[in-house]
């Protein structure tokens, strides 16, 4: 890879079939994989059944770990995962260490072209970024726009009161304190959805600090994880950052609705977050020209068009490489994709993450059929 990648300071989390040995992560899962039940059959005959091993991402993993115990359950297929952070994911599944890979941030051209391997994306759930605030006394949720959002984190706005803020909240009585920016300390997939969305919006955000895991910040405090963020925000008053939208909601943090590209003011929730993914998976051919184009689902979901697209949003995938891996491992994880994006929607919703809308996952799952037909 071409891109200087910062070591993943994320430790083990492991899933594996009976016990995780020898890891001091400060988060380590052992998650069950046998199938629970006698006889229950496998999903595909015993000379070709293998197991599958995967790495990466850390947003994912909680609903990752669920599906996989719940697919060993109903299909007899063992899938371990270890959540080491998008990165060092995909280094692993470079160096063929692991069958595939997980990211909230898509390979670039660039990237892709100096893998030792083509490499496919395939979109599993989607995430949203939230900006939560500490104005007391605001009755109503904040309305931000996207150009304002880069000024405040450019430093460009620097009070609460500025008329350009007031006038996106004519009904809010907004405070003359300072605006206190609180962005992340580590590199995260997080901070790359937000500047994505920024450069998107902003041409001095563009040519400025642009978009990264780890974005010089021109401004505000530091906070280590969506804890410290959230942490940092609440203990002060003007304050205004950013977390992923799933530990808001479970944290009940306020967020604010932010302007769309039709000019409605849309809060992140589920159907207005999945509204984002239909509506830029609608915009792609519904004939690819070939089978890797049919799978390559490389695509920002910010700025989505639609009048309900939540603006701030983005997949997270499963990166598969069937020419190193082989018919039968590809096979088995088109099976398991097919169950995860069609057979599982309540599953997901349950974890507290946003599935793909159906029109959508059966795109997906359209696509994949071009790797690995049904054996269903």
């Amino acid at each position: 890879m071409p891109l200087l990648r910062p070591v993943a300071t994320c430790a083990l989390t492991t899933l594996t079939l009976f016990a995780a040995a020898g890891c001091t992560a400060d988060r380590t899962s052992v998650v069950r994989h046998d199938s629970g039940r006698a006889g229950v059959p496998d999903s595909t005959p015993a000379t070709t059944r293998v197991d599958l091993t995967g790495a990466g991402a850390t947003f994912p993993y909680p609903l990752y770990a669920r599906w996989f115990n719940t697919y060993a359950d109903d299909r007899g297929v063992r899938i371990n995962y270890r959540s080491i952070g998008s990165v060092a994911g995909i280094e692993q599944l470079e160096a063929r260490t692991v069958d595939f890979g997980a990211t909230d941030v898509f390979l670039s051209d660039a990237e892709l072209k100096a893998a030792p391997f083509p490499i496919l994306h395939v979109p599993t759930a989607i995430g949203a970024v939230a900006l939560t605030y500490n104005l007391p006394g605001l009755v109503r949720p904040l309305r931000l726009s996207g150009a304002v959002i880069a000024d405040i984190f450019l430093g460009r706005l620097t009070r609460w009161n500025d008329a350009r803020i007031v006038a996106l909240n004519p009904t809010a009585t907004l405070p003359g304190a300072p605006i206190q920016v609180v962005h992340r300390a580590d590199a995260s997939g997080t901070s790359y959805i937000l500047s994505d969305y920024l450069a998107a919006i902003s041409p001095a955000w563009a040519a400025g600090p642009g978009r990264g895991r780890n974005v010089r910040w021109p401004v505000g405090a530091a906070g280590n994880g969506n804890e410290g963020v959230a942490a940092s925000v609440k203990e002060t008053i003007g304050a205004v950052g950013y977390v992923e939208v799933m530990y808001a909601r479970q944290n009940r943090l306020p967020v604010a609705h932010v302007q769309n590209r039709t000019g409605r003011f849309v809060s992140p929730m589920p159907y207005e977050v999945a509204s984002a993914a239909t509506a830029v998976l609608d915009g792609l051919p519904l004939d690819p020209p070939s089978a890797a184009s049919a799978s390559d689902l490389r695509v920002s979901l910010v700025n989505a068009p639609g009048p309900q697209s939540y603006p701030i949003a983005s997949f997270t995938w499963l990166l598969l490489a069937p020419q190193v891996l082989g018919a039968a491992k590809t096979g088995q994880l088109v099976d398991f994709l097919r169950w995860a994006l069609l057979d599982a929607v309540d599953l997901t919703s349950t974890m507290g993450y946003v599935p793909l809308p159906t029109a959508a996952a059966e795109r997906v799952v359209d696509r994949l059929e071009r790797l690995a037909p049904s054996r269903e």
